[in-house]
């Protein structure tokens, strides 16, 4: 089963080994024919301690590394 791979922003860095990831889409509301930004934060493991907040980064899914982190940071870069 390919695993699903998700662009956000980096919201938080304080934990070791640990990121906020705040990822955001955009869809268009079926009554309201408005565009619609919604977002969601996951918790991404980052091994190098590298990324810093603020920076767009990719996410793909992985084995649970704690009760709420079952995401992994994949690029430092993403464009």
């Amino acid at each position: 089963m390919p695993k699903r791979i998700m662009q956000g922003v980096v919201v938080s860095d304080s934990g070791d080994k640990t990121v906020v990831v705040q990822v955001e889409r955009r869809f268009k509301h079926p009554l309201l024919n408005k565009i619609i930004r919604k977002s969601k934060r996951f918790m991404a493991h980052d091994e190098s301690n590298g990324v810093k907040a603020g920076e767009t980064v990719r996410i793909r899914e992985c084995r649970p590394h704690s009760k709420r982190k079952t995401w992994e940071v994949v690029s430092d870069s993403a464009s």
